[in-house]
Formats: structure tokens, sequence, C-alpha cells
């Protein structure tokens, strides 16, 4: 009886969450598109349902919501149905959709769509050689064997997003990082621009005048034919007109440039904006923010390369790990493992939110970049893929976050899987991902006052 109220309560909860996934697909992903394959979003809201399953499991195992058992059972039939998701059928309908829109493959779709995800499963197997993930233990198409190498793509896509993040974050939070622009920059700057549209204009009327004398002498009724008589027209021209073609060229120099001064002054007057904002006390609490996370950035980089170097990898969890510390320094009574679980508890919250949120927002952004209509499923598809990874890896980067006795579950449906050699994995990308986002947006802050000084 007590199963069937745990299976009734995980159930209700995936609707819920395949509910928010539709509704995220048709009011932000597909609200300017129209939806021609449902398909699409069943498999997308399905993946979104079942990856927040797993977090949900996570915060069960901390409370102690549900019997062990039942956990137990859904944490098994959550992986194999998300493996069975990200690793069977939606790169089988990534395929499909690709050959679809190729009209000499369209009547052997299918055909090619099975050799386009036998293609995919060969490199996906293939991706296990170069990382101590296999295990001489386990079958074929066991659950350690493919949760192994989605866990390596997974880790490496937290590892290059957390990367970013953590240095782009104060970045874009910190004033101290804002460019002095003042009214008289974005003037100056629009006033080139009205120059450039100026000759732009006049050098185009003078194209058009000399076409309409060239029409009335007769000239362009009587242009010579044949290969030579082309270049001819194109490279000389007649005595007292105009050199259309050296023309063209210096019309089309000076659209560029005023392609670039015009997206030049918009950044200026987005630039303006966030200085004024960095004033408000919204702006201020952001700022403050920016420091604390250039702080967390700092540590977190200098943490990996201690990591990295001495082959580190934590064995007790950060929270209780720092209220020992504490309570050792202070010299004071303190129940460590109620505390440490009720903190974990936070903790974990807080990252699933976060992670949940942060992804959302980023699939968005990456969606209606390169998107279009006849790409629209294929991209879907291939977040829904990213989706699902991300949170399988999450599962396995998380379980570190948790005391020892709620990871008992997680280990035991995970399989016998090298949990170091994803923390090492995770530390690299990392570090490489963070020192690289550091040079980059050094470089480009470095530019940005240099080409707006430009004449």
């Amino acid at each position: 009886m007590s199963f069937l109220i745990d299976s009734s309560i995980m159930v209700t909860s995936q609707v819920l969450f395949f509910g928010f996934g539709w509704l995220f697909f048709m009011r932000q992903l597909f609200k300017d598109y129209e939806v021609r394959q449902y398909v699409v979003q069943v498999i997308f809201s399905v993946t979104f349902a079942f990856s927040c399953t797993m977090f949900e499991l996570i915060i069960f195992e901390i409370l102690g919501v549900l019997n062990s058992s039942s956990r137990y059972f859904h944490w098994k039939l959550n992986l194999c149905v998300i493996l069975l998701i990200l690793v069977f059928m939606v790169p089988f309908y990534i395929g499909y959709f690709i050959v679809s829109n190729i009209r000499l493959l369209h009547r052997q779709r299918l055909l090619f769509s099975c050799g386009l995800w036998l293609t995919f499963m060969y490199f996906f197997w293939k991706l296990g050689d170069p990382f101590p993930i296999l295990s001489p233990k386990h079958g074929i198409l066991s659950i350690e064997q493919l949760i192994s190498r989605v866990g390596v793509i997974g880790v490496t896509l937290m590892a290059l997003l957390s990367g970013f993040g953590a240095v782009n974050c104060p970045y874009t939070y910190m004033s101290y990082f804002l460019r002095n622009v003042t009214d008289t920059d974005i003037l100056a700057l629009e006033r080139r621009l009205l120059q450039t549209m100026d000759m732009i204009i006049s050098k185009k009327k003078r194209i058009a005048m000399a076409r309409r004398n060239l029409f009335q002498k007769g000239e362009v009724n009587n242009k010579p034919s044949g290969f030579w008589g082309m270049i001819k027209s194109v490279t000389a021209s007649a005595p007292g007109s105009e050199n259309l073609t050296l023309i063209q060229q210096e019309v089309d120099a000076l659209e560029e440039l005023s392609r670039q001064l015009f997206l030049e002054t918009v950044d200026l007057y987005a630039t303006k904006e966030r200085i004024e904002y960095s004033k408000t006390f919204k702006g201020k609490y952001f700022n403050f923010l920016g420091y604390f996370f250039s702080i967390y950035c700092v540590w977190k980089i200098f943490m990996a390369t201690i990591n990295i170097v001495f082959d580190r990898v934590g064995k007790t969890d950060p929270v209780t790990r720092g209220i020992e510390i504490t309570v050792n320094y202070l010299g004071i009574q303190f129940d460590v493992k109620f505390w440490s679980q009720h903190i974990s508890f936070i903790l974990v919250g807080i990252i699933i939110v976060t992670s949940i949120r942060g992804l959302l927002i980023t699939l968005t952004k990456f969606f209606y970049a390169i998107s279009s209509s006849k790409s629209s499923n294929v991209i879907v598809l291939l977040l829904a893929q990213i989706m699902g990874m991300y949170f399988v890896s999450s599962v396995l980067l998380i379980r570190m976050s948790m005391p020892l006795e709620y990871r008992t579950i997680i280990t035991e449906v995970l399989g016998e899987l090298q949990f170091n050699f994803y923390h090492r994995w995770f530390d690299v990308i990392f570090l490489v991902s963070a020192l690289s986002s550091i040079l980059f947006l050094y470089l480009a802050h470095k530019q940005a006052p240099e080409k707006h000084m430009t004449p």
C-alpha cells in the first residue's frame, strides 16, 4: 500500500514537471513558430520531467520522504527512462528531422535516419575508450556503461558553462568593469554615423545620375556583347562619365562602416544604461554580488588547481567538513550531523533551482540565436539532449555535496562508476574554461575603448 502511495506522489510530480516543460516549450521556445511536430514537444517535456524528477529524488533522500525501497525503484526507473531517451530516442529523431529537410533523401528518410543513429552510437561508444570509465563486469547495454559515457559529455558541458559563468558573472555585475561613457562620446559617434550616411546617399545619387546620363546617351542599350565586352563595360568608363564600379565599391565600404558605427552606438547606449542602473539600490546589490562571485571565482580556480596538482578528491561533503572545522576551531558543543543535514538540504536545493533556471535561460537564448523555421525541431531536440545530459551529470556531482548516509541509494543505482574521475575531469575542464574566459574578456575589455576612440 505504501508503495502505491509513493508511486502516486512520484507520478503526480512528474505530471506537473511535464506540464511545466510543455508550457515552457509553447510560451518561450516556440512562441514565434508554428508547432508542426508534436513528437518534438513531447520528447522535450518528457526529458524535462524526468530530469527534474531526479533532482526531486535527491531532495527526498535528504528529507527521508518515501520508503527507501520506493526511492530505489523510482531512481532505477528514472535513470532507465532518461538513458533510453538520451541514447536511443533523441539521436534517432535528430537524424530523422535532418534527413527530412533534405529533398533528395526524403523518400528513404527512415533508412538514412537509422544510418545516422548507428553513426552516433559508434562514436558514443568509442567515447569510453580514452577515459577510465569502463568495467569488464558490466554488460554492453548496462546502466553503468551508458551513464558513464553520458556523464563524460554532461560533466564536460557543466564545467565549460561553470567556468565561463564564474568569470562572466562578476564581469557583468561589477560596475568596476564598466567603461566611462558620456553624452559627448555618444554624440560624437552619432555624428560620425550621420556623416557616413550622408556620404552613402551622396554617392548613390552620383551612381543614379551617371546611369541616367548613360541611358540618355544610349550607352546602356548599345553595350558590347560577349565576354570581353562585359569585362570592358565593368572596368572602363566613357569619357566624362563616372566610374560606377569604383563608386559602388566605396558605397559598399561605407555601408559596412555604417553598420559597425550603428552597433557601437547601440553598445554605448547600453553601457550608459548599465551605468545609470548601477547607481540604483538594485544595481548596488548586484555590484556587491559581483565582488562576492569574484572572490568565489578566485577560490574555485585555486581549489581546482590544488585538486589537479595533488590529485585530490574530497571524501566528506563540504558542509559537514566546514561545520567540523568551525566547531573544532571555536571549541563549542554542536550537533554536526543534525545541522549538516539541514544545511545540505538548503545548499542542494539552491544548486538545483539555480541549475534548472540557469540552464533554461541559456537554452532560450541559444535557441533564439540560431533557430529558424526549418531547423527549429532539430535544435529543440539538441537542447533536450544537452538538458538531459546536463541534469544526469549534475546528479553525479551533487552526490559529493550530500552527507555520506544520504548517498547510499544514489551510489547503488548509479553502479560502480569512477566518481573520483568525474570530479577531477570537472576540475580540469573548469580550470581551462575559466582561464580562457578571463583571457577572452580581458582582450574584449581592452579593445573596446580603443575601438570607440578611433577617428
